[in-house]
């Protein structure tokens, strides 16, 4: 496999072309007081444009992510990007991660480090792993998928295939959202080389759908009324992109406004943030993200994923067992969370860990929880 160095250089033109956007947006009208109730709260667009183009720093975010080694590699004729980051131990454990949308790897900066270097982070240093992030097809700097039919099960042997170009016989998976999904299909399909998956999503549906409830807790029952109104009030994005996502992306595509009002919505409703989005993201945080969308335009080809995966009939994950160990970290915010008997129907679980804080995007909002628990889950399958 033929791996090159990779360095973000964006050029001055994409940014000065970016601010004039910014300049000439054209904001939509809104129901007084509605505030959020209808979508991006106008207020808060209106704040976040203005930062955008007056002091958002994205030479200093491009220099922050230039000093993680990242790389670019051709796997089955598709160019990956990709940080990989080795670790400082005696014996560092080889890791994927793998995000999902609206993230990116930049979801990831938090826990790298600790992951990597356990010692320098309060940990101990026989946890190191080594740390391989790629950027989905269609997001970040991996090329846009040319083809139909690019869903997590493909994307998954694109995965299998990059750790063994990289030497690694054995590895972990760890992801959310559409990482939880690529990585249930690493261990289902490549259960020969995959020691073990970490999830901090997971997606299950009752193995009696005749009578799903049956000898459920409350607390179980709750959580399961909360999925119900979320899929009731909050998929229509899944519609969408499910089904039209090129309608879709000439908005997307043209308006860095519009791109950052669908991102940024996701970023408040699934996170553990109590209405107030600042309160576990700050504007550069969120805008650093957006720039991996909108700089290599990927707004349309990331969207494109959920396409490919409901017409190829993958989601949810069903009709097979993963049988490799499956650790489960379960944040009280997340958008699903489905009774551990359910999940056990699908999974392997050897390890199940309710968080008492968090939301969708755990490795964001919650860094040291999930280090813990991914460095406690893999100890024995090293």
């Amino acid at each position: 496999m033929r791996i090159e160095s990779f360095h973000i250089a964006t050029p001055e033109a994409a940014l000065v072309d970016l601010r004039e956007r910014l300049t000439r947006t054209r904001f939509p009208d809104e129901i007084p007081g509605s505030q959020w109730g209808y979508g991006t709260e106008l207020a808060y667009m209106r704040e976040l444009v203005a930062y955008w183009h007056a002091e958002y720093d994205w030479r200093a975010a491009e220099a922050r992510l230039n000093a993680l080694p990242q790389f670019r590699a051709e796997v089955d004729g598709l160019g990956i990007h990709f940080i990989h980051r080795r670790g400082s131990g005696p014996r560092p454990f080889p890791l994927v991660l793998t995000h999902g949308w609206p993230g990116s790897v930049v979801e990831f900066e938090k826990i790298i480090g600790p992951l990597t270097d356990p010692a320098a982070h309060g940990g101990e240093a026989a946890d190191a792993f080594d740390v391989v992030c790629p950027s989905l097809p269609g997001y970040g700097f991996s090329d846009h998928p040319r083809e139909p039919g690019m869903d997590p099960e493909r994307i998954a042997a694109l995965w299998a295939a990059l750790m063994r170009g990289l030497g690694y016989a054995r590895f972990g998976a760890q992801g959310g959202d559409w990482g939880s999904m690529v990585s249930t299909y690493l261990g289902y399909r490549h259960a020969d080389c995959v020691a073990g998956l970490h999830l901090n999503m997971v997606i299950a549906f009752p193995p009696d759908a005749a009578n799903p409830a049956a000898g459920l807790t409350q607390d179980e029952l709750i959580a399961l009324m909360e999925a119900q109104r979320f899929l009731k009030e909050e998929t229509g994005y899944q519609r969408i992109q499910g089904s039209k996502p090129q309608t879709l992306a000439y908005g997307l595509n043209d308006s860095p406004a519009g791109l950052a009002a669908w991102i940024v919505e996701k970023f408040r409703t699934w996170s553990d943030c109590d209405g107030d989005i600042e309160r576990r993201f700050s504007k550069d945080e969120l805008l650093t993200n957006i720039m991996l969308y909108w700089l290599p335009q990927t707004a349309n080809s990331s969207c494109r994923l959920y396409c490919e995966t409901m017409r190829n009939a993958k989601f949810p994950p069903s009709g097979f067992r993963v049988a490799v160990p499956t650790g489960c970290a379960i944040f009280p915010k997340e958008m699903f969370r489905p009774p551990r008997a359910w999940v056990e129907n699908l999974y392997n679980v050897t390890r199940w860990t309710p968080m008492p804080a968090g939301g969708h995007f755990a490795a964001m909002e919650e860094p040291a929880r999930l280090v813990d628990d991914v460095r406690a889950f893999f100890r024995p399958l090293r």
